[in-house]
Order: structure tokens, then C-alpha cells, then sequence
């Protein structure tokens, strides 16, 4: 999220309107319903992950140990037993 000064951007009326309500305050306004990106969908994260994941599962089912999938993912052990035994 980035900092925008409000005199640069908002007309002079209703930056007088909002200052009525808060002033000298950092204020968030959210984007429009309907207007939001899902997370990762931007970046391809993620799909990255859910990749990751398929092949995590698909390793173990083929004999890899919860350990050697986690020096080679560099995750948790919980992490890897989440991702193995979730069903989907």
C-alpha cells in the first residue's frame, strides 16, 4: 500500500469535506466491491504453491519420507504433514 498526499490528487471540495470528518490522520480507502484480486493472482504465487504442493504429495505417495521432503522443500514438519494428508 502506498502513501498519497490527499491535496495531490482529491479536488479542493471534498478534500474540505473529508477534513470535516478526519484530518491530519492516515485514512485507508478500500478499492470498490468486486474490484479486489484474488491473493496471488497477480504474481502467479499462488498457482506456484498449488504446484508445489501437488508434487509434495505426489513424492510421498511414491516413497519419499516426510523428511526428505522437507530438507527439499525447506519447510516444517507440520507443514509437510498438512500438505500430505489434506484431502482434495
Amino acid at each position: 500500500m502506498k502513501y498519497i498526499n490527499a491535496t495531490e490528487i482529491l479536488p479542493k471540495n471534498l478534500l474540505n469535506e473529508i477534513q470535516k470528518y478526519i484530518a491530519g490522520e492516515i485514512l485507508y480507502i478500500p478499492q470498490p466491491e468486486g474490484h479486489k484480486n484474488p491473493w496471488g493472482s497477480k504474481t502467479g504465487s499462488k498457482q506456484k504453491i498449488i504446484n508445489r504442493n501437488k508434487q509434495i504429495k505426489f513424492e510421498k505417495e511414491n516413497g519419499k519420507t516426510i523428511e526428505e521432503l522437507m530438507l527439499k522443500y525447506n519447510l516444517s514438519y507440520d507443514t509437510i504433514k498438512k500438505i500430505v494428508y489434506i484431502k482434495k
